[in-house]
C-alpha cells in the first residue's frame, strides 16, 4: 500500500509531521514501513506560464517559447510535443541545478538562445504523470508566477510504502490509513462532504429500476451521472503515477482514484446497456439474484452483467467519456466472498483482491467522494437521489474491564487512555459504565471478534515501547489432571492387592435384584430402575462388589481350586443411583498350601489373617465391633475398617449358611470405600538410630469389654516414647472367671537417647495407672 503525505492531509493535518516521524509511527502501530520516497525539487525552478509557442525555423522538434516567470520573461527552446500556449509549466532558470547534476546555463539551439528549460516530471525527479512536460493546473492550489515547486506540498512530497498484514484491508486505502493515524496522533479524522443538495436535481428513480431477490447478503448503492467534457487534474494523474497505476480512460481513472482513496469499490456501467427498449418511460433496469453457484448476480435483459465484489463483463462498461454512467458502489463480507471463491473457482477482476480483504462498508463515503471529483472536473450532470440495497448486520459486541485489559497487557493503562483510543479507532463505547467496557466493533474492522483483539489495538496505539518491560516469572503449571492421579491411585492398590495374593476380576455393574434382596442390600428405586435389562438376572445396577465375588468364588471352587483369592474395585450404585468405587476382596479355602513345612498338612484361613491380609493393602487398620444389615455376614465374626480413626468399610465370615449354599469353604470377604483411602505424597520422617526396648503387658480384662476401648485409652495416656503396641495373646481359663488375660506388646524407643531402665519403667506405669482408673484393668 503507497501513501503520500499530502494524500493523507486530505483526511488528518499532519503538516507538522517530518517523514521519519511518520515512518516511526506508521510502525509503531503496526503497518509496517517498507520504504520511504522524499521528492526533493531543487531550488530555483519555478512555476512558469507558456505566452507565445512558435516553431524553430532550423527544427522541426523544437518550438521557441516565451514564457513567464512571474519577474520575467524568458526565451526558452523546447523540444516537448506537448508544449503550447497558455500552459503552466515548470521553468528551471539560470544557475538551478538538476537532480541529475545539470546545471542550467544559457546556451544556443540551432542559433536560438535559451535561458532555461521547460522541465518533465522525470527531470524533476518525479513520477511521470504524462509524457512530455508538466503541464500544472489549479488540482494543486493556486499556481503563482516565479513561486519555486519545492514550496509546493503537493510537488515536495513524501511517498511510504507499507506492508499490510492479512486482517488488516481497513487499511487498503489512504482514508484507512488516516484512521489508524488519527488514533495515534489522538487527532480527528477530516470527513468526506456530503453531497450537495439533491432537490434540485433530476431524480434518479426517473431512469433506474432495482429489482432482487431477497437474503443477498450484500450492500448496493447506485448513482446516475451524464458525463460531459471530463477531465483528468494533474494532481490525480500525479497520484496514480505514484502508486504505479495506469488506467484506460478517465473514467476509470476517476474511480479506481476514488477507490484507492476511500476503500469503497467503484464501478460503472453503461446506461444503454441496461435501457429496455420497449420501455416508455426508458428506464433501465437491474437485476440482482443468486446464481447457481451462490455469488450475487446482476442481469441486464437475463445476461450476466457482473459479480458483485468479483467481476464485470467488459460490453457494460462505459465504452467512451461521455454518457449516462451508472456508478455502482458495492460491499460483501471478505469472509463470505473468500469462501465461496475458495469452494468455486472462477474468473475475478482487478478489484476483487480489495473485496476479499475488506472493502469500506459505509458505501456514502466514496460515492460522495466521488461526485466531488466530477463536480470539479467536468461539466457533467449528477442525478439526485440513489438506489440502494442494504443487507442485515448485527455489530461484533465485546465487553472488558480496564483490569481485564491491564492484566493481558501486564502494565497499567488509565481508563482515559484507553476512552480516547477506542472512539478515535471508529468504537462505539457508548453503552459502557464505570470502568467496563461495552464495545461495538465497526464493520469495516471484521478481524475484531474478542476481548484478545480489543487489547491488541490498544497495545499497537499505545505503542510497544512505551509498556515497560518486565522480566518473565516463570509458572510452571502442573501437567497432571485429577484422572492422572485417580489412576495412580487404583494402579496402587491393584498392585498391592496382586502383591498379597490375590488375583483381580471384573464384572458387569448389573446383579440380579432378586439375590440381592434376599441378602438384605437396598436396590435402585423403583423410578429409576433400568428399562430393558440385558437378562433377567442382571435387572438392575449392584450397590455392592460382594455378591459378584461370591459368584466368581463358587465358581472357581466348582472348576477344583482348594484356595480363592479375589478382589476388585469398581463401581456401586445407591439407591438414589448416585455412583461410587468401592474396593472389595475375599479369600476361601486353604491359608497355605500343603507342603513340606507344614507336614502336607494344609491350614483353613481365619480371620486375623485375612485382616493381615487387607492391612497389608490398604494400611495399618483398626477393628471395631459392628454387625452388617445384609444377611452375609456371621454376626459373631465381623467388624468395621478403621483408618486414620475413620470408618472405611466392613470385614466378616461368611455365614455359613451362606458358604453351605455356594459350596465355599471357610471364607472371609471384606468392602472398602476406594474414595477412603489415602494417596498422598510420601513423605520422609525422622527414624531413631538408638535401640528399641520392647515390655509386655498381661492384663485381667472382663470379657464384655472391647479391645477397642482398651486401644483407645492406651493412646490418649501413652507418651512419644511408644512407639507402637499390639495384642500378643489373649488366655481363657476357669481361675479368671468371667475375665480374659490378655497381653499387650508395647515398643519404646526415642529420638535422643537409649531408653534406660527408669523411663521405659515411668512409661508403663503411667499406662497401667490410665487403664486401671478407667476401665479398672490390673495386671495378671
Amino acid at each position: 500500500m503507497i501513501i503520500t503525505k499530502s494524500w493523507l492531509n486530505e483526511f488528518i493535518n499532519i503538516e507538522d509531521k517530518s517523514a521519519d516521524e511518520l515512518a516511526k509511527t506508521l510502525n509503531s502501530i503496526g503497518l509496517e514501513v517498507d520504504r520511504v520516497v522524499q521528492y526533493k525539487i531543487p531550488a530555483k525552478i519555478v512555476f512558469g506560464s507558456v505566452l507565445e509557442c512558435e516553431k524553430h525555423p532550423d527544427a522541426d522538434k523544437l518550438n521557441i517559447c516565451k514564457v513567464d516567470v512571474g519577474t520575467a520573461v524568458y526565451q526558452i527552446v523546447c523540444g516537448a510535443s506537448n508544449v503550447r500556449k497558455g500552459l503552466h509549466v515548470a521553468v528551471a532558470t539560470l544557475g538551478a541545478v538538476m537532480p541529475n547534476g545539470l546545471e542550467i546555463k544559457p546556451v544556443q539551439l540551432r542559433g536560438v538562445d535559451s535561458e532555461g528549460m521547460i522541465c518533465s516530471a522525470s527531470e524533476l525527479g518525479l513520477a511521470d504523470a504524462s509524457s512530455g512536460i508538466l503541464e500544472f493546473d489549479s488540482s494543486i492550489g493556486k499556481i503563482k508566477l516565479g513561486q519555486e515547486l519545492c514550496e509546493n506540498r503537493y510537488l515536495q512530497d513524501t511517498l511510504i510504502e507499507i506492508e499490510l498484514t492479512a486482517n488488516r484491508g481497513d487499511c487498503l486505502s489512504i482514508y484507512g490509513v488516516a484512521r489508524d493515524l488519527c488514533a495515534a496522533y489522538n487527532r480527528p479524522l477530516l470527513k468526506i462532504a456530503d453531497g450537495e443538495d439533491d432537490e434540485r436535481r433530476m431524480g434518479i428513480g426517473r431512469i433506474l429500476q432495482l429489482t432482487h431477490a431477497d437474503d443477498l447478503d450484500v450492500n448496493l448503492r447506485y448513482k446516475a451521472i451524464e458525463i460531459k467534457e471530463l477531465k483528468l487534474p494533474f494532481l490525480i494523474s500525479l497520484r496514480l503515477s505514484q502508486i504505479e497505476e495506469k488506467q484506460s480512460s478517465e473514467l476509470d481513472a476517476f474511480l479506481f482514484y476514488t477507490t484507492y482513496t476511500t476503500g469503497v469499490i467503484l464501478r460503472a456501467y453503461d446506461y444503454n446497456f441496461f435501457k429496455i427498449s420497449d420501455d416508455a418511460e426508458k428506464k433501465a433496469k437491474i437485476s440482482l439474484s443468486l446464481d447457481n453457484l451462490g455469488f450475487a448476480t446482476i442481469y441486464a435483459k437475463e445476461k450476466v452483467v457482473s459479480i458483485v465484489g468479483v467481476n464485470q463483463q467488459d460490453c457494460s462498461k462505459m465504452p467512451e467519456n461521455e454518457g449516462i454512467a451508472i456508478i455502482e458502489a458495492s460491499y460483501i463480507a471478505p469472509h463470505i466472498i473468500s469462501k465461496q471463491m475458495a469452494e468455486n473457482k472462477i474468473e475475478s477482476g482487478p478489484l476483487f483482491y480489495r473485496t476479499s480483504r475488506g472493502s469500506e462498508p459505509t458505501l456514502n463515503i466514496g460515492l460522495n467522494y466521488c461526485i466531488g471529483l466530477f463536480d470539479k472536473n467536468s461539466s457533467s450532470e449528477i442525478y439526485g437521489g440513489s438506489v440502494e440495497l442494504c443487507d442485515e448486520y448485527e455489530s461484533v459486541l465485546i465487553t472488558i474491564s480496564v483490569d481485564e485489559i491491564n492484566s493481558i497487557i501486564g502494565a497499567k493503562i488509565d481508563k482515559t487512555t484507553i476512552t480516547k483510543i477506542l472512539q478515535n479507532l471508529g468504537f462505539d463505547i457508548s453503552k459502557s459504565q464505570g470502568t467496563n467496557f461495552v464495545i461495538l466493533v465497526p464493520r469495516y474492522r471484521h478481524d475484531i471478534v474478542n476481548k484478545q483483539d480489543i487489547v491488541e489495538e490498544i497495545v499497537r496505539l499505545v505503542g510497544i515501547d512505551n509498556i515497560p518491560s518486565k522480566p518473565f516469572v516463570l509458572k510452571e503449571k502442573n501437567p497432571l489432571s485429577s484422572g492422572y492421579f485417580e489412576f495412580k491411585k487404583l494402579r496402587k492398590y491393584r498392585h498391592s492387592a496382586a502383591n498379597q495374593g490375590f488375583f483381580e476380576t471384573v464384572h458387569f455393574v448389573f446383579n440380579e435384584k432378586a439375590k440381592l434382596q434376599e441378602y438384605g442390600f437396598a436396590c435402585i428405586d423403583e423410578s429409576l430402575e433400568l428399562l430393558n435389562p440385558i437378562v433377567n438376572t442382571l435387572d438392575t445396577m449392584r450397590p455392592t462388589l460382594m455378591l459378584g465375588l461370591l459368584n466368581a468364588a463358587s465358581l472357581n471352587v466348582k472348576s477344583g481350586y482348594k484356595d480363592v483369592r479375589l478382589f476388585e474395585i469398581d463401581s456401586v450404585f445407591s439407591s438414589a443411583r448416585h455412583e461410587s468405587i468401592k474396593m472389595a476382596f475375599i479369600y476361601s479355602g486353604d491359608a497355605y498350601k500343603d507342603g513340606i513345612l507344614n507336614g502336607g498338612r494344609s491350614s483353613k484361613m481365619d480371620f486375623g489373617a485375612f485382616v493381615q491380609l487387607v492391612s497389608n493393602v490398604v494400611g495399618d487398620v483398626d477393628l471395631v465391633a459392628y454387625v452388617p444389615e445384609h444377611t452375609l455376614a456371621n454376626p459373631y465374626q465381623c467388624a468395621k475398617i478403621m483408618l486414620n480413626n475413620q470408618e472405611i468399610g466392613e470385614l466378616f465370615k461368611l455365614h455359613p449358611i451362606v458358604q453351605d449354599a455356594m459350596d465355599l469353604d471357610e471364607t472371609f470377604i471384606c468392602e472398602i470405600d476406594f474414595s477412603k483411602l489415602s494417596f498422598n505424597l510420601v513423605e520422609a520422617k525422622a527414624y531413631s538410630k538408638y535401640q528399641a526396648s520392647f515390655r509386655d503387658l498381661s492384663l485381667v480384662v472382663p470379657n464384655n469389654l472391647t479391645y477397642d476401648e482398651i486401644q483407645r485409652v492406651i493412646k490418649e495416656s501413652k507418651s512419644e516414647q511408644i512407639v507402637r503396641f499390639y495384642p500378643v495373646d489373649k488366655y481363657i481359663d476357669q481361675s479368671l472367671g468371667e475375665n480374659s488375660s490378655l497381653t499387650l506388646r508395647f515398643v519404646l524407643q526415642s529420638l535422643e537417647k537409649t531408653l534406660e531402665e527408669d523411663d521405659i519403667t515411668s512409661n508403663m506405669n503411667a499406662i497401667l495407672t490410665a487403664l486401671n482408673e478407667r476401665l479398672g484393668l490390673i495386671l495378671r
